[in-house]
Protein backbone atom coordinates (compact mmCIF):
# COMPACT_ATOMS: atom_id res chain seq x y z
CA UNK A 1 0.00 0.00 0.00
CA UNK A 2 1.17 3.27 -0.76
CA UNK A 3 0.22 6.01 1.06
CA UNK A 4 0.07 9.85 -0.10
CA UNK A 5 -0.70 9.00 -3.46
CA UNK A 6 -2.38 11.85 -6.19
CA UNK A 7 -5.22 9.72 -7.30
CA UNK A 8 -4.88 11.84 -10.50
CA UNK A 9 -1.39 10.78 -11.39
CA UNK A 10 -1.76 7.17 -10.19
CA UNK A 11 -1.25 4.23 -12.29
CA UNK A 12 -4.16 2.61 -13.99
CA UNK A 13 -2.28 0.61 -16.88
CA UNK A 14 -4.06 -3.15 -17.33
CA UNK A 15 -2.83 -5.59 -15.50
CA UNK A 16 -2.52 -8.41 -18.39
CA UNK A 17 -5.31 -10.26 -16.59
CA UNK A 18 -8.36 -10.11 -18.78
CA UNK A 19 -8.44 -12.20 -22.20
CA UNK A 20 -8.25 -9.44 -25.06
CA UNK A 21 -12.24 -9.79 -26.93
CA UNK A 22 -10.58 -10.64 -29.61
CA UNK A 23 -8.84 -13.67 -29.07
CA UNK A 24 -11.52 -14.73 -26.40
CA UNK A 25 -14.88 -15.15 -28.45
CA UNK A 26 -16.90 -16.95 -25.69
CA UNK A 27 -18.52 -14.87 -23.30
CA UNK A 28 -16.95 -14.48 -19.79
CA UNK A 29 -17.42 -12.30 -16.53
CA UNK A 30 -14.68 -11.52 -13.90
CA UNK A 31 -14.85 -10.36 -10.34
CA UNK A 32 -11.92 -8.31 -9.17
CA UNK A 33 -10.28 -7.05 -6.16
CA UNK A 34 -7.52 -4.68 -5.37
CA UNK A 35 -6.58 -2.53 -2.28
CA UNK A 36 -8.32 0.69 -1.84
CA UNK A 37 -6.89 3.63 -2.70
CA UNK A 38 -4.13 5.12 -0.17
CA UNK A 39 -4.63 4.65 3.34
CA UNK A 40 -8.04 2.69 3.26
CA UNK A 41 -5.88 -0.20 1.59
CA UNK A 42 -4.26 -0.79 4.72
CA UNK A 43 -7.66 -2.48 5.53
CA UNK A 44 -9.85 -3.18 2.48
CA UNK A 45 -10.09 -4.20 -1.30
CA UNK A 46 -12.30 -2.54 -3.94
CA UNK A 47 -13.90 -5.09 -5.77
CA UNK A 48 -16.08 -4.89 -9.24
CA UNK A 49 -17.46 -6.86 -11.77
CA UNK A 50 -16.60 -6.89 -15.52
CA UNK A 51 -18.59 -8.42 -18.26
CA UNK A 52 -18.52 -9.17 -22.17
CA UNK A 53 -20.92 -11.09 -24.20
CA UNK A 54 -20.19 -14.23 -26.42
CA UNK A 55 -18.01 -12.21 -29.80
CA UNK A 56 -18.44 -9.16 -27.80
CA UNK A 57 -15.51 -6.70 -28.66
CA UNK A 58 -15.12 -4.74 -25.48
CA UNK A 59 -16.01 -5.28 -21.73
CA UNK A 60 -18.23 -3.53 -19.51
CA UNK A 61 -17.29 -2.74 -16.00
CA UNK A 62 -19.97 -2.56 -12.98
CA UNK A 63 -18.92 -0.83 -10.02
CA UNK A 64 -20.06 1.96 -7.25
CA UNK A 65 -18.16 4.69 -7.15
CA UNK A 66 -18.02 6.59 -3.30
CA UNK A 67 -16.92 10.34 -4.43
CA UNK A 68 -20.15 10.62 -7.23
CA UNK A 69 -22.86 9.48 -4.17
CA UNK A 70 -21.07 12.37 -2.43
CA UNK A 71 -21.68 14.60 -4.85
CA UNK A 72 -25.31 14.03 -5.43
CA UNK A 73 -24.95 11.31 -8.55
CA UNK A 74 -25.42 7.75 -8.58
CA UNK A 75 -22.69 5.50 -7.12
CA UNK A 76 -23.07 3.20 -9.46
CA UNK A 77 -20.81 3.01 -12.42
CA UNK A 78 -21.57 0.60 -15.37
CA UNK A 79 -19.71 1.56 -18.83
CA UNK A 80 -16.99 0.28 -21.40
CA UNK A 81 -13.89 0.02 -20.31
CA UNK A 82 -10.89 -2.16 -19.68
CA UNK A 83 -11.31 -4.79 -16.90
CA UNK A 84 -8.52 -5.30 -15.23
CA UNK A 85 -6.79 -2.07 -14.75
CA UNK A 86 -4.67 -1.13 -11.68
CA UNK A 87 -6.75 0.48 -9.19
CA UNK A 88 -5.26 3.85 -8.76
CA UNK A 89 -1.94 2.16 -8.21
CA UNK A 90 -3.01 -1.32 -6.51
CA UNK A 91 -2.03 -4.46 -8.79
CA UNK A 92 -6.24 -6.47 -9.07
CA UNK A 93 -6.62 -9.94 -8.96
CA UNK A 94 -9.54 -12.10 -9.94
CA UNK A 95 -11.19 -13.11 -7.63
CA UNK A 96 -14.42 -15.23 -9.36
CA UNK A 97 -14.97 -16.28 -13.17
CA UNK A 98 -17.37 -17.42 -15.02
CA UNK A 99 -16.49 -18.83 -19.12
CA UNK A 100 -18.54 -19.87 -21.98
CA UNK A 101 -22.69 -20.61 -21.53
CA UNK A 102 -22.47 -20.52 -17.81
CA UNK A 103 -21.01 -16.60 -18.40
CA UNK A 104 -23.70 -16.31 -21.47
CA UNK A 105 -26.39 -17.59 -18.89
CA UNK A 106 -25.42 -14.76 -15.57
CA UNK A 107 -24.46 -11.80 -17.79
CA UNK A 108 -28.57 -10.61 -18.28
CA UNK A 109 -29.10 -11.36 -14.74
CA UNK A 110 -25.88 -9.48 -13.72
CA UNK A 111 -27.13 -6.39 -15.59
CA UNK A 112 -30.76 -6.54 -13.53
CA UNK A 113 -28.82 -6.89 -10.30
CA UNK A 114 -27.21 -3.63 -11.14
CA UNK A 115 -30.31 -2.05 -12.32
CA UNK A 116 -31.64 -3.40 -8.48
CA UNK A 117 -28.79 -2.13 -6.28
CA UNK A 118 -30.55 -0.32 -3.31
CA UNK A 119 -28.09 2.06 -2.19
CA UNK A 120 -27.68 4.13 -5.63
CA UNK A 121 -27.43 7.35 -4.23
CA UNK A 122 -25.96 6.10 -0.77
CA UNK A 123 -22.09 5.38 0.62
CA UNK A 124 -20.32 5.37 3.33
CA UNK A 125 -16.50 3.47 3.07
CA UNK A 126 -17.63 1.80 6.83
CA UNK A 127 -19.72 -0.19 7.48
CA UNK A 128 -21.33 0.10 4.12
CA UNK A 129 -22.69 0.69 1.73
CA UNK A 130 -20.11 1.03 -0.41
CA UNK A 131 -17.90 -0.55 -3.77
CA UNK A 132 -18.27 -3.87 -1.83
CA UNK A 133 -21.95 -3.96 -0.52
CA UNK A 134 -22.66 -3.77 -4.14
CA UNK A 135 -20.48 -6.46 -5.53
CA UNK A 136 -21.70 -8.82 -3.06
CA UNK A 137 -25.31 -7.44 -3.71
CA UNK A 138 -25.10 -8.73 -6.97
CA UNK A 139 -23.12 -12.36 -6.22
CA UNK A 140 -26.50 -12.76 -3.83
CA UNK A 141 -28.73 -11.91 -6.67
CA UNK A 142 -26.75 -14.25 -9.30
CA UNK A 143 -25.79 -17.29 -6.84
CA UNK A 144 -24.40 -18.90 -9.90
CA UNK A 145 -21.36 -16.54 -9.52
CA UNK A 146 -20.64 -18.42 -6.18
CA UNK A 147 -18.44 -14.81 -5.38
CA UNK A 148 -16.22 -15.77 -2.92
CA UNK A 149 -15.08 -12.03 -1.57
CA UNK A 150 -12.01 -11.69 0.53
CA UNK A 151 -12.68 -10.70 3.86
CA UNK A 152 -10.91 -7.64 3.52
CA UNK A 153 -13.96 -6.57 1.27
CA UNK A 154 -15.45 -4.41 4.16
CA UNK A 155 -19.17 -3.63 3.46
CA UNK A 156 -19.71 -7.02 1.87
CA UNK A 157 -21.44 -7.60 4.90
CA UNK A 158 -23.72 -5.24 4.17
CA UNK A 159 -27.45 -6.20 4.03
CA UNK A 160 -30.15 -4.62 2.00
CA UNK A 161 -32.52 -2.45 3.73
CA UNK A 162 -34.18 -3.71 6.84
CA UNK A 163 -32.40 -6.91 6.51
CA UNK A 164 -30.51 -9.20 8.99
CA UNK A 165 -30.39 -12.24 7.51
CA UNK A 166 -29.19 -13.42 3.73
CA UNK A 167 -28.11 -15.79 1.88
CA UNK A 168 -24.03 -15.08 1.88
CA UNK A 169 -22.49 -13.81 -1.30
CA UNK A 170 -21.24 -16.88 -2.42
CA UNK A 171 -24.94 -18.45 -2.68
CA UNK A 172 -23.60 -21.03 -0.77
CA UNK A 173 -24.70 -20.66 2.59
CA UNK A 174 -26.42 -17.98 5.06
CA UNK A 175 -25.52 -14.96 7.27
CA UNK A 176 -26.84 -12.87 9.92
CA UNK A 177 -25.78 -9.30 9.89
CA UNK A 178 -26.44 -6.25 11.77
CA UNK A 179 -26.12 -3.09 9.64
CA UNK A 180 -22.91 -4.37 8.22
CA UNK A 181 -20.87 -3.74 11.56
CA UNK A 182 -21.43 -7.42 13.49
CA UNK A 183 -22.64 -11.13 12.31
CA UNK A 184 -21.71 -14.38 11.26
CA UNK A 185 -21.30 -16.43 8.16
CA UNK A 186 -21.19 -19.95 7.19
CA UNK A 187 -21.36 -20.95 4.00
CA UNK A 188 -19.99 -24.03 1.72
CA UNK A 189 -17.44 -21.10 -0.56
CA UNK A 190 -16.55 -18.74 2.24
CA UNK A 191 -16.38 -21.15 5.26
CA UNK A 192 -17.09 -19.98 8.69
CA UNK A 193 -16.87 -15.64 9.44
CA UNK A 194 -17.04 -13.59 11.69
CA UNK A 195 -17.76 -9.71 11.58
CA UNK A 196 -16.81 -7.62 14.25
CA UNK A 197 -16.76 -4.07 13.60
CA UNK A 198 -16.58 -4.53 10.20
CA UNK A 199 -13.80 -6.29 10.41
CA UNK A 200 -14.06 -10.04 9.38
CA UNK A 201 -11.89 -13.18 10.84
CA UNK A 202 -12.96 -16.51 8.85
CA UNK A 203 -11.95 -19.67 8.78
CA UNK A 204 -12.05 -21.90 5.55
CA UNK A 205 -11.86 -25.77 6.00
CA UNK A 206 -11.95 -26.58 2.61
CA UNK A 207 -8.09 -25.22 2.21
CA UNK A 208 -7.67 -25.18 5.22
CA UNK A 209 -7.32 -21.42 5.21
CA UNK A 210 -7.40 -18.66 7.85
CA UNK A 211 -9.03 -15.07 6.95
CA UNK A 212 -7.79 -12.16 9.23
CA UNK A 213 -8.80 -8.20 8.87
CA UNK A 214 -6.04 -6.83 6.81
CA UNK A 215 -4.19 -9.31 5.53
CA UNK A 216 -6.86 -11.64 4.01
CA UNK A 217 -6.28 -15.20 3.49
CA UNK A 218 -3.26 -17.42 4.66
CA UNK A 219 -3.59 -21.09 3.34
CA UNK A 220 -5.00 -22.64 -0.73
CA UNK A 221 -7.69 -21.31 -2.20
Amino acid sequence: VRLGQDWRTADRHSAGLAPAPAEHRPAIVQVYAARAFNWRGIFAVHTWIATKPKNGRQYKVHQVVGWRAWRGFSSVVSRTDRPDRNWYGAIPVVVGELNGHAAAKAIPKIEQAVRRYPFEYRYAAWPGPNSNSFTAFVGREVPELKMDLPVTAIGKDYLSRGRWLASAPSGTGHQISLWGAVGVLLAWEEGLELNVLGLSFGLDPSGPAVKLPGIGRLGPH
